[in-house]
């Protein structure tokens, strides 16, 4: 199952990214004489037109082969086969104009996100919005509360909400959605268990009423719906399902029981009690710490890897114009995510363990389709927009690194670095990946032999 998973995950967002290079090239007049998907060695292929189509040896990527496209550059990169003399055409890439060749690079990032967004759409269409059923409050967290909403921070968490400005509420959808689209100004929110009510006055501002609503968390168990691959939690034996009944000893009766018991152990080895399949189990987890930002203040916290459990999700049926917002603001939102870890990671926030290679690819993929076909379509779409965040760094051999050679002839009033000045640059963006890849492999090995 993970090996199946893996390859189709890979297949068929190399083929996606890939597919648009190709698509682009072809637009603007561009001669694509191969195509194709891995790297290295030709296994098999076929050609039609002015085009070969073939499968390579390596699945770890692909690739579009451009008449004069730096012809050196690539096949040394990317393991094409040896350049033989051409005579130079009027549909060369570089013959191009820079907007023409810019939307060829791109082209590729563009198609890996609109994959996501179609998927992300596809999916709350075809199977509605996920949110939580209950309208129990979890916790508010008092510091995010904009001017006006105080009040909240009174109620008590596993109170109930019933209500909001007299329209009653179902779920954890209909909270956000009376909180979003609530008029300016005062406002009331009944609840029970305990029994009370709250009266706060709605900020007009859009960013305001973000804060409000994200401050105010719902109720969940204190379980692990997914383990990250390579994280602490993995790396003791957590599994997906586990309940955390005490952490270091102290019980913990919800998510954001065991949130504040972890964040507040950075560094340390703690004890967790789980209940298993009706067992009760001891593990051992090393706490990582991570740097977080908190309004004002860079704190430091405690994590391990695990995601809240889905057991307690509802689905909210969508129209097709409803499914293509969710869509968007569900790519939008990963996207926010990925930047947010490569920011983290590079400024020392997030350990340089968290990488890891093909290895936590995998296990992620069989993870996703263990858990059914619509958790394995959203991880294909998070892995797309993972994808396109990627390969625009400006590492040379990469798309990002293509487009900075591009910005520099822009720059430079149509001078372009010359084929050797590329190359040079291009080997070194290949030193670059080749030790990001041994750097993720050795991440996996150390985890896998549980150092």
């Amino acid at each position: 199952m993970t090996i199946l998973a893996t390859v189709v995950v890979l297949g068929v967002l190399i083929f996606v990214h890939e597919l648009g290079h190709f698509a682009a090239a072809k637009a603007v007049g561009i001669e694509v004489q191969r195509f194709s998907i891995g790297l290295g060695p030709k296994l098999f292929g076929f050609r039609r037109g002015e085009t070969e189509y073939v499968l390579s040896a390596i699945p770890l990527g692909g690739y579009v082969k451009m008449g004069g496209m730096d012809d050196e550059v690539m096949e040394r990169v990317e393991g094409g086969p040896a350049v033989e003399p051409r005579q130079p055409s009027a549909r060369d890439f570089d013959r191009k104009p820079i907007w023409a060749r810019t939307l060829v690079i791109s082209a590729g990032v563009i198609m890996n996100m609109i994959f996501a967004f179609v998927v992300y759409s596809f999916v709350a269409w075809q199977w509605g919005i996920p949110d939580y059923a209950s309208t129990r409050i979890g916790t508010v967290v008092a510091d995010a509360l904009p001017q006006g909403s105080e009040p909240l921070a009174t109620v008590e968490s596993g109170s109930r909400i019933v209500s909001i400005g007299g329209e009653p509420t179902e779920n954890w959808g209909d909270v956000v959605s009376a909180l979003y689209s609530a008029e300016p100004g005062p406002l009331t929110i009944e609840y029970v268990e305990a029994t009370g009510s709250v009266t706060i006055d709605v900020p007009e501002e859009e960013a305001q009423r973000r804060a409000l609503a994200g401050a105010l968390q719902p109720r969940i168990e204190a379980g692990a719906g997914s383990i990250v691959p390579g994280s602490p939690a993995d790396a003791a034996g957590l599994e997906a399902g586990d309940r955390i009944v005490r952490v270091a000893g102290a019980p913990v009766e919800s998510w954001w029981d065991l949130v504040r018991e972890i964040e507040s152990r950075p560094g340390q080895r703690v004890e967790l009690t789980l209940s298993r399949e009706g067992r009760e189990l001891v593990r051992i987890v090393n706490v990582a710490s991570e740097e977080e930002e908190r309004g004002d203040a860079t704190v430091i916290v405690g994590k391990i890897g695990v995601g809240p459990p889905n057991s307690e999700m509802t689905y909210t049926s969508a129209s097709f114009g409803e499914a293509v917002v969710h869509g968007y603001r569900e790519t939008v939102a990963v996207t926010t995510l990925i930047l947010g870890f490569l920011k983290d990671l590079v400024t020392g926030g997030i350990s340089p363990r968290s990488v890891g290679s093909i290895v936590t690819i995998g296990e992620a993929s069989g993870q996703a389709a263990a858990a059914g076909f619509e958790v394995f379509l959203r991880f294909m779409a998070l892995f797309s927009v993972n994808l396109a965040v990627l390969n625009l760094l400006p590492i040379p051999v990469l798309d990002g690194g293509h487009l900075l050679f591009l910005a520099i002839e822009g720059l430079r009033g149509g001078r372009a670095l010359t084929v050797e000045q590329r190359l040079k640059w291009s080997n070194v963006g290949f030193i670059i990946i080749v030790g990001i890849m041994l750097w993720a492999l050795s991440n996996d090995f150390l985890r896998l032999v549980g150092l």
